[in-house]
């Protein structure tokens, strides 16, 4: 009996982790593996436009799965396109294996036709990334590959020249038995018992809390009750933490807002569970005890007065018992009640008596979508100005989902990432929050969801502007250039597209247009018109940011765009924090 090709036995593998789907463009050097895609059983290809698309949209299925998800590019241009989207696998830390197949072997180091070094190029955006020469290597070094991915939550990337994925297998393939997660860490007892004594000699505390904290919400609740905490959080932490909280305040960063940043800077103590966050500006640099499962996160953003290496759900079990209760409640009260008022002055400004204005705000929108939406719906969100209104107005209740880009903040992921997040889940709602530059840059996505007739519902927050990158050219006292464009119909182009497209251009049709889209059966666009001028100021300007502001405001009115700086100034005024 003939022993299987490396290609087939790449793809038996592949079945045995579990794997349901690669995803990629044919062609070329990855014709042997699509092939016994084809002829296997439990395991298809998904085809994507773009190679790049087809990496988020497998590191979205790994991020809602925990499973390795797959994708794949064939020799030169085919696998280099891979590059961002595993960039943001491999920093969001989920399971993605890269297949980034080779020119002939024999050509190698000749400069040949699409000749490129991807065991180099992928180093940067992998945890592991090899070269298959032999058959020899098979099936060992996918289980390696494999492994890697799963245990460590990162990019694997496998090299294979076409023409060895052609060649007979040398070994059996047999049976594969893979671990998935991490055992967990307890921190040892000495260890355990300073983290109390820090807690309890600290007469006000702040929680700080990031994606870490997935799965340990009821003990940090326990902990937030016992010393009468404010809890803030990250972005990537919103979902799992900001949910039945009664001692919320907020999300600190460039796209926060509420009291988090207040509560940082006047607590006697900051605790970090379970975040890498990068901003280091926003936190205090003082005070500050941090718990990870992964050491080498610990006091990489502040100087710590404690670092505690530990899983965060057994560590705060094992501290709890040995934190007093506090009485002494009146700096969380504090907390909430200027949380409060920010809400009320911030978030809520664009969504009250708003039907009549026009352009529309965004804020509006988002608010309505929020909603609408299904309680476990799955958001994926563009970076830039989609990243606020998410993090701004949809309600987290531990069953919905936010993905993003969030440590790459790579532009056009919402939608690649909707489409790996509605194969992966086919039977729940999946919304991508796009902005008109993210859609524009992987527009050809728009095909993909029409072709595998995803139900995905793509709601485009349409200003005609990269609205992130002019208020950062603000804040640095740059008039903003290059940032507006011309207006563009996304939905007559879903339309020609094949998708059902609604645009709207008045506030009062925001709601219907929603719904609408949303009840629909297939795949749906709605194209929203909204205010350029809306951008988000950070919970905290400093002094040097307000004269950059000011600055720039200067400059365009010197220039003579007075109006532009009126039309500015109302759309944001209510949005500046005040001293």
């Amino acid at each position: 009996m003939a022993r299987p090709t490396v290609a087939e036995q790449f793809v038996q593998v592949l079945v045995q982790a579990g794997v349901s789907r690669i995803y990629g463009v044919v062609g070329d050097s990855l014709n042997p593996v699509v092939d016994a895609i084809r002829r296997t059983d439990g395991i298809e290809w998904v085809h994507v436009r773009n190679e790049e698309a087809g990496a988020f949209a497998a590191a979205a299925e790994a991020e809602l799965t925990g499973k390795l998800a797959v994708c794949a590019g064939s020799c030169g241009p085919g696998n280099t396109h891979l590059v961002q989207g595993l960039y943001d696998a491999n920093r969001s830390g989920v399971p993605v294996l890269a297949l980034a197949s080779h020119i002939p072997s024999s050509q190698i180091g000749t400069g040949f036709f699409q000749e490129t070094h991807p065991e180099r190029l992928f180093v940067d955006c992998s945890g592991y990334c090899e070269q298959i020469t032999a058959p020899g290597q098979m099936p060992r070094v996918l289980r390696i590959a494999i492994q890697h991915a799963l245990t460590r939550g990162e990019v694997s990337v496998l090299v294979m020249p076409g023409d060895v994925a052609h060649l007979e297998s040398e070994a059996p393939t047999g049976e594969s038995s893979f671990v998935t997660g991490q055992a967990t860490l307890v921190p040892p007892r000495p260890q355990v018992e300073e983290l109390a004594r820090v807690i309890n000699s600290a007469r006000k505390v702040t929680l700080f809390c990031g994606a870490g904290v997935r799965g340990a919400h009821a003990e940090v609740m326990e902990l937030a009750g016992k010393v009468h905490s404010p809890v803030g959080h990250s972005l990537r932490g919103k979902e799992w933490i900001q949910f039945d909280n009664p001692y919320d305040v907020g999300m600190s960063g460039l796209l926060g807002y509420g009291a988090c940043y207040k509560a940082s800077h006047e607590a006697d103590l900051l605790l970090l569970l379970g975040t890498d966050f990068p901003y280091d500006g926003f936190l205090p640099q003082a005070h500050t005890v941090q718990i990870d499962h992964d050491a080498t996160k610990l006091g990489r953003r502040t100087p710590l007065d404690l670092a505690v290496h530990g899983d965060l759900k057994e560590t705060l079990r094992a501290v709890l018992p040995l934190v007093d209760q506090k009485q002494d409640r009146r700096f969380l009260d504090d907390m909430l009640g200027e949380h409060y008022r920010s809400l009320e002055t911030v978030v809520d400004a664009y969504t009250r008596r708003v039907e009549n204005h026009v352009p529309i705000h965004p804020e509006y929108v988002a608010d309505v979508l929020d909603d609408l939406a299904a309680e476990d719906a799955v958001f994926t969100v563009d970076t830039g100005m989609c990243n606020v209104w998410a993090a701004r107005y949809i309600t987290p209740n531990g069953r919905r989902r936010v993905i993003g880009s969030f440590l790459h903040g790579s532009m056009a992921n919402a939608l690649p990432h909707a489409i790996g997040a509605q194969l992966a889940q086919p039977g729940r709602q999946v919304i991508s929050m796009s902005g008109d530059g993210g859609l524009g840059m992987l527009m050809g996505e728009l095909l993909t969801v029409r072709l595998h007739q995803l139900p995905v519902k793509i709601v485009v927050f349409n200003n005609s502007s990269l609205g992130m990158v002019k208020l950062e050219m603000l804040v640095d006292g740059l008039p903003d250039y290059q940032t507006d464009h011309a207006q563009v119909d996304f939905a007559a182009i879903a339309r020609g597209a094949g998708l059902h497209s609604i645009r709207v251009t008045e506030p009062g049709k925001v709601r219907d247009a929603l719904a609408e889209a949303l009840a629909h059966p297939g795949p749906a666009l709605v194209d929203v018109v909204t205010d350029p001028n809306a951008l988000s100021m950070p919970p905290h300007i400093t002094t040097a940011q307000m004269r950059g502001f000011a600055l720039a405001a200067s400059k365009v009115v010197l220039t003579g765009g007075v109006g532009k700086m009126i039309d500015l100034a109302r759309s944001n005024l209510r949005n500046i924090p005040r001293p």
